[in-house]
């Protein structure tokens, strides 16, 4: 059976239950066809973020409950769409990054050793 990779090509981790995420809400960074932006890297949201992708449109932090959705909190984990991480970066909003829960296909867009700038310290 198939399992997706990390960016360390090792078994992809858990990003978060609590909020639930991931473009299949599973929980899991994990990326495919139907994943067309790309939500692969697994942040820690920050109140800077937060705010600068509320400005962009992406608004994360306000709860939705007719969907399910409580809102990411600062300090919560998220996926995060490549498109919105990249404008985060060339605005120097960009937040951490878990690599162990980063999906590999993020790889085909951005260099490894970038993504170990944003990387949150174990």
């Amino acid at each position: 059976m198939f399992k997706p990779l990390n960016v360390f090509n090792e078994p992809l981790q858990l990003c978060s239950k609590k909020p639930m995420t991931g473009f299949y809400r599973d929980g899991y960074c994990n990326s495919g066809l139907d994943n067309q932006g790309r939500h692969t890297l697994c942040i820690l949201a920050t109140v800077e973020f937060l705010e600068y992708s509320k400005k962009i449109g992406n608004d994360l932090s306000t709860p939705m409950p007719q969907y399910g959705f409580e809102g990411v909190k600062p300090g919560d984990k998220w996926c995060l769409a490549a498109g919105n991480f990249f404008r985060a970066m060339e605005h120097g909003k960009a937040p951490q990054v878990f690599l162990e829960s980063t999906h590999i296909a993020i790889l085909e867009d951005i260099d490894l050793e970038v993504l170990k700038g944003f990387a949150v310290e174990a």
